[in-house]
Parts: structure tokens; sequence; C-alpha cells
């Protein structure tokens, strides 16, 4: 039976990367055994399938229609880390990778790593275009000094200051031109 396992720990959980890359999964092995066996789960298949065995002499073995040029295991000296280079990448290689020791006639399993290969990998959101069929969203766009104190900042009250003071300004200096107008007026017909 397939049992989850204290004996070894898989890292890491996620890959995503682009066709024809390679990428490597680590396992750490905490009793000493006599090697570890690689599989990979495809849920797109439903199959379990066998990889890779890689023993403590540096023996390998490989599953059926498995390609050596694509899998290959590297082994730490002291055999206490198993790592799986996958190379040449495809979507095809999709799955989730299992590292796995044998112990009592028991297999027990890694974490798994979820493997996805994409053609091209997303872009970030800032460089992602917006559908031509989304409506627009209105933005109401603020200069700094704007957004300051609301509709009393400097940007509003300065002009509308000075505006009133020109008014002012003008309002006295007509009353003022009236007044006199109206003194020379007064003048000349109290002088007839």
């Amino acid at each position: 039976g397939f049992y989850a396992n204290l004996l070894l720990t898989q890292t890491p959980e996620h890959i995503l990367t682009q066709t024809n890359n390679k990428t490597e999964i680590l396992c750490e092995l905490k009793k000493e055994h006599i090697g570890v066996y690689w599989y990979r789960w495809s849920q797109e298949r439903q199959h379990f399938e066998f990889l890779v065995f890689s023993n403590t002499l540096g023996q390998t073995t490989y599953g059926t229609n498995v390609s050596q040029d694509k899998f290959s295991v590297h082994a730490a000296r002291s055999h206490s880390s198993y790592s799986l280079h996958i190379s040449h990448l495809h979507p095809s290689d999709n799955g989730t990778y299992y590292c796995s020791v044998s112990q009592s006639s028991q297999l027990f399993l890694g974490s798994g790593t979820q493997l996805s290969v994409a053609d091209a990998l997303p872009l970030p959101p800032k460089t992602t275009q917006t559908p031509v069929s989304k409506k627009p969203v209105p933005r109401i766009i603020k200069s700094k000094a704007a957004s300051r104190k609301g509709p009393c900042s400097p940007l509003v009250w300065i002009p509308l200051a000075a505006g009133v003071l020109l008014l002012l300004l003008g309002l006295v200096l007509t009353t003022h031109h009236l007044y006199r107008l109206r003194q020379r007026l007064w003048l000349r017909t109290h002088r007839q």
C-alpha cells in the first residue's frame, strides 16, 4: 500500500515553467535506504507511472517508455538526498511527481511536486491588456495639490480669492470714480 510519509521530505510543492526548460525536484531522506523511486501521477490520463529507480550504487532502472535523455537522478555523496532532473520540458510532462522509498514491503511517498509546463508563462497583471468588451471604468484623476484638502486646496481658493479681490478693487475704483463725478456735478450745479 501507499502511505503518507515522515521518512522523506520532497521540495518544492509547485513548479511552473516554460516548454523546453529543465527543472529539478529534491527528495531528502530521514533514514538510510537502498534507493529512491520516482513516480508521476497524471490527472489528465488518470495514470500513476513509474519513471525511474536510483540505488545507492548510482545505478538507475527506468520505467517502460521513459526517456533517459529526459529524466536523470543525482544522489548526494551521503545518499541522504536525491534529485530528479527533468529536461526538454513539454506540457505532456504535467503532473504530480513523487519520490518514494520502500520499507517492509510498503511504499512510502513524498508529499508530491505539482509540475505545470506552459508554452508561455502568464504575464504580470501590469502588461495585460483589458478586453474591448469590458465597460470603461471612469477614473477620477486628481493632482497632488488638489488632493491635499479636497475642494479647499490652494489650486481652488487662490484663483477664487484673486478673482474676488479684483472684483472688490474694481468696485472700489468705480465707486470712487462715481463719487468724484457726482461731486463735480454737484459743484457745477451749485456754482451757477
